[in-house]
């Protein structure tokens, strides 16, 4: 007789207790997260509601400081769990509950709470570094096709998500996360999320000057890399210092206008353009 040769799958380990970590931060959750348990409940007139906004995100923080749990259909077997249950204040958590929820609930909310976390954050650094580059706010643009099985539960696509961040440098941590479509422009989201009091930090994408003029509009600063091909009108060449040279800067002038001089220029005041030498992976100098 032929035995049978396929080999058997391992059976998927269940979760356990101890896999779930994070827990001695959730002593501060339940206050942290109070302002959200009634988000989502209007139309629950009838007070049938047992999973609340509230829960839901703290259950994902779970899912943040737990490695082994992967997929929504883990954090839904998290609930079965004594010590969740215990730790969240929930009874155990249906996949159909977990799953209308993504529409039930307004992620917007939270973004306040973020804000005035990021508020408290104490900065990592101190000197006079930190205290020139104070509020120094690195921002960027990333298309994320896993997004979805990250974050299933605040934005769900087919199938990208462009996720636009603002990072306290000094701080570090977040100060603004904004999720849209993948086509939508980097530029515009700033402009619609500008601060001020924030030294912005970008790279060629954000390269535009009406949005350099409305940062400053906003009594914020930017410090941004721009595209080889710029055109500009030199007002005055600065000297080069000791110091700057050892950092390999170049050239150091101040603009009066950035762009062709047919197209309408928006920037109302003069900027200053900074060129550093830098070198490629293969030895070949360039200039940035």
């Amino acid at each position: 007789m032929a035995g049978n040769t396929k080999k058997k799958s391992k059976a998927k380990k269940k979760l356990q207790p101890a896999d779930i970590q994070g827990c001695k931060y959730f002593k501060l959750i339940p206050e942290l997260l109070q302002s959200l348990h009634n988000v989502g409940t209007k139309r629950d007139t009838a007070g049938n509601r047992k999973f609340f906004f509230d829960q839901y995100v703290a259950l994902q923080l779970l899912y943040f400081f737990s490695p082994v749990v992967t997929s929504l259909n883990g954090l839904r077997e998290a609930t079965d769990l004594k010590k969740v249950q215990k730790l969240l204040g929930i009874k155990r958590v249906s996949m159909g509950t977990l799953s209308e929820s993504a529409t039930v609930f307004d992620a917007e909310p939270l973004r306040e709470i973020i804000q005035n976390l990021a508020q408290k954050a104490a900065p990592l650094h101190s000197g006079r570094e930190a205290d020139v580059l104070q509020n120094l706010t690195a921002v960027d643009g990333s298309i994320l096709s896993v997004l979805p099985r990250m974050a299933w539960a605040l934005w769900k696509d087919e199938t990208h998500r462009g996720l636009h961040l603002h990072f306290d440098v000094f701080a570090g941590v977040p100060r603004q996360a904004t999720v849209t479509k993948a086509a939508c422009s980097e530029t515009a989201e700033l402009k619609a999320t500008l601060e001020s009091n924030r030294l912005y930090v970008t790279d060629r994408g954000y390269q535009d000057q009406s949005l350099f003029q409305e940062i400053i509009d906003a009594d914020s600063s930017f410090i941004s890399r721009v595209k080889d091909n710029i055109t500009y009108e030199v007002q005055k060449e600065c000297a080069i210092t000791e110091e700057a040279k050892a950092a390999d800067v170049v050239r150091d002038v101040v603009l009066s206008s950035i762009g062709s001089s047919h197209r309408k220029r928006f920037l109302q005041q003069p900027v200053r353009l900074v060129v550093v030498q830098a070198t490629k992976k293969d030895g070949t100098p360039y200039e940035i």
